[in-house]
């Protein structure tokens, strides 16, 4: 049972010359849903690869710009509880 897939213009395009170049370099004629079944079969075989690059990229901060942050941050002399935390946020 095929099922349509939507995508852009742009993914649609990219599809369509990498099905040329494989047509080119091995002489094979491939369909797109050929393409599609092995790019998912390739992605779920290192599925932590595919999970991370949807991941945000978030550079961690270097110890300068920690340093910055924190000194902005001041004690008001009291502890806070969890319970000061759920009054505040809750009511």
């Amino acid at each position: 049972m095929a099922t349509s897939v939507k995508m852009d213009d742009d993914t649609k395009s990219r599809l369509e010359r990498l099905q040329a170049e494989i047509r080119l370099e091995t002489g094979k004629r491939v369909t797109q849903q050929e393409i599609l079944a092995r790019l998912v079969a390739r992605a779920i075989a290192s599925k932590a690869d595919l999970i991370d690059s949807f991941r945000d990229n978030h550079a961690p901060l270097d110890s300068n710009a920690r340093k910055q942050f924190h000194s902005g941050m001041i004690s008001s002399g009291r502890t806070t509880t969890e319970d000061d935390i759920d009054d505040i946020l809750y009511g």
